[in-house]
């Protein structure tokens, strides 16, 4: 394994693994939206520091866990809805329209993959999208605008016509990952013949465990993210370069695909 800080030899680096593959998995983690306006999720001013979790069961059971929760989501709601793809989502988005994706895998919620033109056939938003009302009970889905509305005109959680439950249709603490998705990006990492994991401390497991499946099945494996991960002292690991995603990653498919 090979740890990199210089900018231009990371370039250069992590292009020529971009160059050589026609199955890439991409793996991203919260570093990628920072420059698009949503904090990191595990930084020093990330959620996971600054705000106490409403887990899914206490959500179901109690009312006032589903207060909560919406509070906090609706603090979010703006943040999310101005938010921009930026220079990494469109990277990854021309690497599509390059043929050379296989799948993007991404722990976000904030759909900027999406917009930035990921077909959905391509994505596997692991954890969820918060662009979208999701019953727990029925399932049905719906535009989130108007249930935000409602509550902070009510203070009232919403319900579903149904009586359900609704919450933005992410994966909350507690709650179990889809197995469609599972199963689809464990696949995708099989078949993939490059790895690359963007933005990501890769310490949320089982998410953090599909770039080392594709490893694991012979694909070179990159990582590139601002400070320590998981996976740094990782066997399988081919490059890590310590540095700025939305300068290094861009770049690099650039050089790639010129």
């Amino acid at each position: 394994m090979t740890t990199v800080t210089d900018q231009a030899e990371a370039v250069a680096r992590l292009s020529s693994m971009i160059a050589t593959s026609e199955r890439l998995l991409v793996f991203t983690g919260a570093g990628i939206s920072t420059a698009s306006g949503i904090p990191d999720y595990r930084g020093p001013e990330g959620v996971w520091n600054t705000r106490r979790p409403v887990f899914y069961d206490k959500f179901m059971s109690r009312h006032d866990a589903r207060v909560e929760y919406w509070r906090q989501k609706a603090e979010d709601h703006e943040a999310f809805g101005s938010a921009r793809p930026n220079a990494v989502h469109k990277a990854i988005a021309e690497l599509q329209r390059a043929g050379r994706i296989e799948l993007v895998v991404t722990q976000n919620v904030d759909g900027l993959h999406r917009v930035a033109g990921t077909a959905s056939g391509l994505l596997v938003e692991i954890h969820g999208t918060n662009a979208l009302i999701e019953c727990q009970t029925c399932g049905e889905r719906s535009e989130p605008d108007e249930h935000f509305a409602s509550f902070e005109e009510t203070g009232e959680p919403p319900v579903c016509d149904c009586g359900g439950y609704l919450k933005p249709a992410t994966i909350s603490f507690g709650q179990q990952l889809r197995a469609v998705d599972l199963a689809r990006a464990f696949e995708a990492a099989k078949r993939a013949d490059v790895v690359v994991a963007l933005g990501s401390t890769l310490s949320v497991t089982p998410a953090a465990d599909i770039p080392l499946e594709a490893a694991r099945h012979g694909a070179p494996y990159a990582i590139v993210n601002r400070g320590a991960t998981e996976h740094d002292r990782s066997p399988l690991l081919t490059l890590r370069i310590d540095g700025d995603v939305g300068e290094i990653f861009p770049a690099a498919v650039a050089r790639a695909l010129s």
